[in-house]
């Protein structure tokens, strides 16, 4: 069974679109749930299992392992996943996020996901990270996005 993190407060409320609530996140069953996620991961090439979770503006809990391929270019990082599965969910925005190692150790996400959850949960999403919770301006600064292609 997998953890559900609480929502702000611990009563059960949905989140309401703003980002600061990430703030008030149960971080460690965000990261529980992350670290059971890698028990879902398939990856019997480099054998570094990850597992993310994340909480999305209204409340829904989105989780995502990574999953390997023998052509490792196709090779999917669990915030692949993730963002995926939110999607699937119906969309949204991504407030709070989190992921871990098989170990349960909070990991940064690489270059590549930073840009898919800079694309889903914007500048003031908040990281549990391995020096504490950031944002996603400070994580991934000067990013691109839609602005930079004057797309909005």
């Amino acid at each position: 069974m997998l953890v559900e993190p609480r929502r702000f407060g611990g009563g059960g409320e949905r989140w309401g679109g703003d980002a600061t609530l990430g703030r008030m996140t149960d971080w460690a069953a965000l990261r529980t749930t992350a670290h059971q996620m890698t028990a879902r991961s398939y990856a019997p090439y480099s054998k570094f299992q990850v597992g993310a979770a994340a909480l999305a503006d209204d409340g829904r809990l989105v989780r995502g392992c990574n999953v390997e391929n023998a052509s490792f270019g196709v090779t999917l990082c669990a915030e692949c996943g993730l963002i995926s599965d939110l999607v699937a969910g119906g969309g949204g925005r991504l407030v709070a996020f989190c992921c871990v190692d098989r170990e349960g150790t909070v990991i940064m996400p690489c270059g590549r996901c930073r840009q898919l959850l800079w694309e889903h949960g914007g500048p003031q999403m908040q990281l549990l990270t391995p020096a504490g919770v950031q944002t996603m301006a400070q994580v991934l600064p000067q990013a691109f996005d839609a602005t930079t292609m004057d797309y909005q």
